[in-house]
């Protein structure tokens, strides 16, 4: 599969019995067409690409990300960290299946049945200011203290609101996805907690379920959307191979 001039790109290990939809693509440009590489009961999701050639397009990491996440609803799917290069299939089956066998094994195993989905939610600006400025009569004053005033005669004051606003939302943040972790660990789901990447951030969370109880989260979903609509910003994303869980990455080869 590979030559002098190409390596071997890794996406994942997968139970030995996988076979890799018929011209199925990954990376690279033209995209590489995906093998697969077995030793033993276990295997690796391959394509092959051109050496030398620098990873990290948005392309990438898309066709890295898509082409898992495909092959997560027919089979349990242990994912490499994307850009995971070897020099060629002999590698791929001795440094990495062979001397990682019972490990990934093991994995495979666990993950058998489940699949990964990240719920993510971000307050509604206006409808979570209004919230926190009826809930503290300290912001509510200061707000009014500003308003219809320069702001260069009031910066200590706007100043001052933001910090309470922003403290009171990490509050919010932290009793909402309480709640939310409080639903999911109904649903026997493993949970992951992820850190705000925005300021109003309500929820960031990576959930591992068993997929026979995706319709029982999906429900739990729509019941937060009713709960809280025009609050909270909600989307529910998966399902997805299990990222946040079990990723590990190649070695060099």
């Amino acid at each position: 599969m590979a030559t002098e001039s190409t390596a071997v790109y890794v996406y994942g290990i997968v139970p030995a019995d996988v076979e890799p939809e018929p011209h199925a693509t990954g990376v690279g440009d033209p995209p590489g067409e995906v093998a697969v590489v077995r030793h033993g009961q276990i295997a690796a999701l391959v394509s092959p690409l051109e050496s030398g050639r620098p990873l990290g397009t948005p392309e990438d990491l898309t066709a890295h990300e898509e082409l898992l996440d495909g092959s997560v609803t027919v089979t349990p799917v242990l994912p490499l960290r994307f850009g995971a290069v070897m020099t060629d299939t002999d590698a791929v089956e001795n440094e990495l299946l062979e001397a990682n066998e019972e490990q990934f094994r093991a994995a495979l195993e666990q993950l058998e049945g489940r699949a990964q989905f990240v719920i993510r939610g971000r307050y509604v600006e206006d409808t979570i200011l209004r919230e926190l400025l009826d809930e503290n009569a300290e912001a509510a004053r200061l707000r009014d203290e500003i308003h219809g005033k320069p702001e260069d005669a009031t910066r200590n004051a706007r100043i001052m609101l933001g910090e309470l606003i922003n403290q009171a939302i990490e509050i919010k943040r932290a009793e909402d996805t309480a709640t939310v972790v409080s639903e999911l660990e109904k649903l026997g789901a493993l949970i992951n907690q992820r850190g705000p990447s925005h300021e109003e951030d309500a929820i960031h969370l990576a959930v591992l379920i068993e997929t026979s109880r995706e319709a029982e989260l999906e429900d739990m979903f729509r019941r937060l959307v009713a709960n809280w609509g025009g609050r909270v910003e909600l989307n529910l994303l998966g399902p997805m191979a299990a990222y946040d869980f079990v990723t590990t990455r190649a070695p060099q080869g």
